[in-house]
């Protein structure tokens, strides 16, 4: 099999099996998924960065290397890194102006990672500055359009991770998840993203060490190969002291033994709620698609009650936790380059640096109390299925969700409130295709594990998958299509 645009289409667990056979080689994918980024870069801007000598000089190192598997072997396999990580040697602006030349001289420890584990990074994927946002543009590199329709946002801030995969530029691609920034996109694109719990994927030595809200995390066109990109990941890091150790069984090899023997993995209680219990609004486009899912679910044998745990005051916990972590990262910048750094960093900077010391252990105090009455939720539930966005994807010119159906959201962090309330939990969770708006704007499902059970959710998440039969759709050619609000 050589041809290039066969190649591009293949799962990334496939590719691996034919380059571990030796019927393909890493260079004939370093030039399938060159060809392809050439094809349908100018519609989407998903990639702008490309690394394509530098990968194929690490082919030839990787095939004069002795033999190696294992779980999470890529073994040549091309794969695509957001812009907010380093890669050595590679042009990495974190989306910002005031790095828009740097080029840092040491790879982050997760691509040292994934590169010894055979994966071979061709590029950066486009992100909005320092990652935040729900909509993937930035003064650097400008839009990211979602392949579904050009005129439509694919979400952020792993936007440019997202549209590779949906469009076959690469076969993984890396994320990472704050307030949702894994899900969405993946949501939005009819991709998969997972959210894995904190601890379970480096994040290298970041500034705040011992916060669980941002994790580093795996996309993929389907579960099996998200699967094997978590393998990948996964494992202890000392430079991440928050971090452990691989499972002894591989998350690939939980996947396989479930779709293997349905019967003994099928969840015995699943829990849905179209909007956290009443206290998020939720468009009437999202709510019929994933009505649809949960009647399809329970048509073939999987019950489903309406259910979720009480959400208290999480909504504000999160954004009083999340501008404190902004301080941290963000608040010498602003000091000298606040000229150069977005409103929304700046907005949610100053935020943080004006709260009182009672407002942020309310915060803490609020986040405990939520996940004890999550942990005790899922004693009763194997699952909680959830909305990802608040809207499909909207108008690409659209900086933010202002609101949902009359509702009013005062800042661009509300609109998140299906994620970033699941962020403070810790759970494993992930964005899994749900269908389409009757407009053609793809929808995501989000599932929500139980605490540390990453290896349960994406096995879960494979036999829900197996339900829909969406993961054939991808990849898909860039389209044009009206402007939607």
């Amino acid at each position: 099999m050589t041809d290039g645009a066969e190649l591009t289409r293949l799962t990334a667990r496939n590719a691996v099996r034919l380059l571990e056979a030796g019927e393909v080689t890493p260079l004939d994918l370093i030039d399938a998924a060159a060809a392809r980024i050439a094809e349908v870069e100018p519609a989407v801007n998903a990639l702008p960065t490309l690394c394509l000598d530098r990968a194929r000089k690490a082919a030839m190192r990787l095939e004069a290397r002795p033999g190696k598997g294992g779980p999470g072997w890529l073994a040549g396999l091309p794969v695509a890194i957001k812009d907010l990580m380093d890669v050595a040697g590679v042009r990495t602006t974190y989306a910002s102006p005031i790095y828009a030349n740097h080029i840092p001289e040491t790879s982050h420890p997760l691509v040292e990672r994934l590169e010894d584990k055979g994966a071979l990074i061709v590029a950066k994927s486009n992100t909005p500055e320092f990652g935040a946002g729900g909509n993937t543009y930035n003064e650097v590199f400008g839009k990211t359009r979602n392949p579904w329709n050009t005129s439509l946002t694919p979400g952020g801030s792993s936007g440019g991770a997202a549209v590779a995969l949906a469009t076959g530029e690469v076969w993984l691609a890396h994320g990472s998840d704050h307030g949702g920034s894994l899900r969405g996109p993946a949501a939005h694109t009819s991709v998969v993203g997972m959210r894995p719990s904190p601890g379970r994927v480096t994040r290298g030595t970041v500034n705040n060490l011992y916060s669980p809200s941002s994790v580093e995390g795996p996309m993929a066109r389907n579960v099996p190969d998200l699967a094997l990109f978590l393998d990948a990941m996964a494992g202890q890091c000392p430079r991440d002291p928050m971090t452990r150790p691989a499972p002894d069984r591989s998350f690939v090899g939980t996947v396989d033994a479930a779709l293997a023997d349905k019967k003994s993995w099928w969840p015995k209680r699943v829990a849905f709620s179209a909007d956290l219990g009443g206290v998020a609004p939720v468009s009437k486009a999202v709510r019929g698609v994933l009505a649809d899912a949960v009647r399809r679910f329970e048509t073939l044998g999987l019950p489903v009650e309406e259910a979720c745990p009480e959400m208290g005051g999480i909504g504000e916990a999160f954004q009083i936790l999340r501008a404190m972590i902004f301080v941290v990262n963000h608040a010498e910048r602003l000091k000298t380059h606040r000229e150069l750094i977005k409103q929304d960093v700046v907005w949610n900077t100053e935020k943080g640096l004006a709260l009182t010391p009672e407002e942020i252990a309310w915060a803490e105090r609020e986040r405990a109390a939520f996940y004890r009455r999550v942990s005790s939720f899922f004693e009763t539930y194997d699952l909680l299925l959830l909305p990802v966005t608040v809207l499909p994807p909207y108008d690409v010119n659209k900086t933010r969700i202002d609101g949902v159906d009359g509702v009013t959201f005062d800042n661009y962090i509300a609109a998140s409130m299906t994620t970033s309330s699941i962020t403070l939990t810790g759970c494993p969770s992930l964005s899994l295709p749900a269908g389409f708006s009757e407009d053609g704007r793809p929808v995501g499902l989000q599932v929500v594990g139980r605490p540390h059970d990453d290896a349960g959710l994406l096995a879960a998440a494979a036999l829900l998958e197996d339900m829909t039969g969406l993961a054939d759709r991808l990849p898909i050619d860039p389209r044009e299509g009206p402007t939607i609000d």
